[in-house]
């Protein structure tokens, strides 16, 4: 009989835990085969990070939820429109210098038809997510432009499968909404 003394082994559940992110970032799921908690990583300059999130977009059934500092991202918005085009209920909200930026995507978001809204609460509205279908979460530094995506040292994390984490991400996003104000054109 083997005897084992655990005060030895008081890492062990670290390692489950450590494992088992490691597992779901090396195996994500994909929206077309949900197999669970996962999340993907992106890293820029050319990481692919936009077409991740057009692709997630591409795949959304309901809702498109967003909050951007800077958004001139092309490939991105047409997604948002292609969603609402397919009757997805499309809510921006974007940080108040998104106002007079001059290459900003909140004429063409507002012009589409997409509900855009200005966060001018804050000295900066410096988030960065996007919350599809109440149940993946997009976050992280990579604003929503092309220099982020070609340019910038930037990160992308794609979380699934984590309701208590969407949950709060939506509290937030409510949150912001009810301060913020309806999008008007330039110079509103």
């Amino acid at each position: 009989m083997v005897t084992i003394r655990w005060r030895r082994f008081r890492i062990l559940p670290t390692l489950v835990v450590s494992l088992s992110i490691l597992l779901a970032c090396s195996s994500p799921a994909t929206p077309e085969s949900p197999a669970g908690p996962s999340i993907r990583l992106f890293f820029s300059p050319n990481g692919g990070g936009t077409e991740a999130i057009v692709s997630e977009i591409g795949h959304a059934r309901t809702e498109v939820l967003v909050q951007a500092y800077s958004f001139t991202s092309a490939p991105i918005a047409k997604a948002l429109l292609d969603a609402r085009k397919r009757g997805l209920k499309i809510t921006v909200i974007l940080d108040k210098s998104q106002r007079t930026a001059r290459y900003s995507s909140a004429d063409f978001l507002r012009n589409s038809g997409i509900a855009t809204y200005i966060d001018g609460k804050h000295a900066i509205a410096h988030n960065k997510i996007m919350i599809i279908d109440r149940e993946c979460v997009i976050t992280g530094s990579f604003n929503f432009t092309k220099a982020a995506e070609e340019s910038n040292a930037e990160n992308i994390l794609v979380i699934r499968g984590n309701p208590d984490l969407t949950s709060k991400y939506i509290g937030n996003f409510d949150w912001h909404l009810r301060h913020s104000d309806a999008y008007q054109g330039r110079g509103d």
